[in-house]
């Protein structure tokens, strides 16, 4: 369920507003008001939103001034704002802050519903990408991408890793069985990489977790055997070191996102 917070210090407005949407959604979404910035920026401490509809002028702190405020401490969620004004300025501040409409009261139903149904989208457009990232190694992807620019060696080292990664691979292992020198090929793969061998190795294993966690139902410590850990104990303490969480809440996470992107 999505919640759509709207608001406006005009009540008929706030009050019309939160009725056509209640209508529309059919209970599918979460419609919350505000009669102020002040107030919205209060509720938001302890509430997560996803599409915010505000007014610009009202008294104490303007819509802009609450957007601003907000994004100094947390990312936008999707923004509507409205204003009874075409004021240049305005429209120029509303961008400046990353909204994705800029509407003129008065705004009809039609409009209305067909802008939130499009802010949805972005929203769900986003959270995919928030998925993704959390999938996605940056710095593994990096070094990956420049694969082809290694020497033979090491691009045979990488492809022996990804084949035997659930196996105990050391660093010596892989050089002896290239017929290199250990402290060499420990420099070399460094020098070409930008990142060691252990590191890569692990960054390695815990992205071809991660992809197991998600796509599959694989109890966890099957998953560590999968990537080559002995045990789930040690899997589970270099996984939470690396991402921040466990493994089964990490899990739990992914997957929750994933539903509400569908």
């Amino acid at each position: 369920m999505k919640t759509i917070l709207i608001v406006d210090d005009e009540l008929r407005t706030r009050l019309g507003i939160k009725k056509t949407l209640e209508v529309w959604s059919a209970g599918k979404h979460r419609i919350e008001t505000a009669p102020s910035g002040v107030d919205a920026l209060k509720w938001l401490e302890e509430n997560t939103v996803h599409i915010i509809i505000t007014d610009v002028r009202m008294p104490e702190i303007n819509g802009l001034q609450m957007l601003e405020a907000l994004a100094s401490h947390r990312q936008l969620p999707v923004v509507i704002v409205m204003s009874g004004y075409a004021e240049f300025e305005y429209a120029k501040k509303a961008l400046q802050l990353g909204v994705f409409e800029y509407l003129v009261k008065p705004i009809g139903k039609t409009l209305l519903i067909e802008t939130i149904q499009k802010a949805l989208e972005l929203d769900r457009s986003m959270e995919r990408l928030h998925t993704i990232e959390k999938l996605v190694d940056p710095k593994l992807l990096e070094v990956r991408s420049e694969e082809a620019r290694f020497g033979p060696q090491i691009q045979m080292a990488m492809t022996y890793i990804d084949e035997h990664l659930h196996e105990a691979i050391s660093m010596k292992q892989v050089a002896d069985y290239f017929h290199l020198n250990a402290s060499y090929f420990s420099v070399l793969f460094k020098e070409e990489t930008g990142v060691t061998f252990s590191d890569y190795l692990t960054r390695t294993r815990l992205q071809k977790a991660k992809e197991l966690l998600i796509t599959t139902s694989m109890p966890i410590w099957e998953i560590a055997e999968k990537v080559g850990y002995s045990t789930a104990k040690y899997f589970i303490q270099v996984f939470k070191d690396n991402e921040g969480m466990s493994p089964r809440h990490y899990r739990k996470e992914m997957t929750s996102i994933e539903g509400m992107t569908q």
